[in-house]
């Protein structure tokens, strides 16, 4: 965690310094995490690309304000994200579909990876991949929070703290969220595939 803060304090340094070849850097250590919540955000191909570009541009900009008080990728993520938000509320477009009927009872016990595939070495790849597809396909369907919340947890394996920090909701409201999301995701599956199939 230290080496890597001292990384990004020389990036940073040369960066600033007029170092194109540094923020280059930047930009090929964090577009995974970008991208991911840019696509799980963000429908229109189009608008991925120009939005990617500003999260770039604005990283370019206040890269000098950067406080190291979180990891580079962490506020990389945080302006990635308020960038996306700012995206759906001019465009009008609702962040998360609330079920008001939707139990309360907590769901934590059963995670995405319950609808992955096994570990069993006998499975064959091709079905291993279908199921991968098929968990893919029910996540797309989720509501844009949701389907970047399942993400960052899941994908990119950040923790509550650190989706907390990127998403400025609070602790609970994150784990909440990822109650909600993973119960929809189970419905959607269940309500599409027989359970067999998964």
């Amino acid at each position: 965690m230290e080496q890597k803060r001292a990384i990004d304090r020389v990036l940073i340094k040369r960066v600033l310094d007029g170092d194109s070849i540094a923020f280059e850097t930047i930009i090929s250590n964090t577009k995974g995490l970008v991208i991911q919540i840019i696509y799980k955000m963000v429908k229109n191909p189009e608008d991925r690309k120009d939005l990617a570009q500003e999260v770039y541009l604005k990283v370019y900009d206040k890269l000098e304000s950067f406080k190291f008080n979180a990891k580079l990728s962490t506020w990389i993520a945080t302006i990635t994200y308020n960038t996306c938000l700012n995206y759906l509320k001019k465009k009008k477009i609702p962040i998360l579909d609330i079920d008001k009927n939707e139990e309360k009872e907590l769901w934590e016990k059963i995670s995405v990876n319950t609808f992955c595939y096994s570990d069993n070495q006998t499975e064959s790849y091709v079905f291993k991949k279908e199921r991968s597809q098929i968990l893919t396909l029910a996540i797309e369907k989720l509501s844009p929070l949701y389907k970047t919340l399942i993400t960052l947890y899941h994908n990119e394996e950040l923790s509550y703290a650190e989706i907390t920090e990127i998403t400025d909701l609070p602790k609970g409201t994150v784990k909440n969220y990822l109650y909600r999301a993973r119960k929809k995701l189970k419905e959607n599956l269940l309500l599409n595939y027989k359970k067999e199939e998964l």
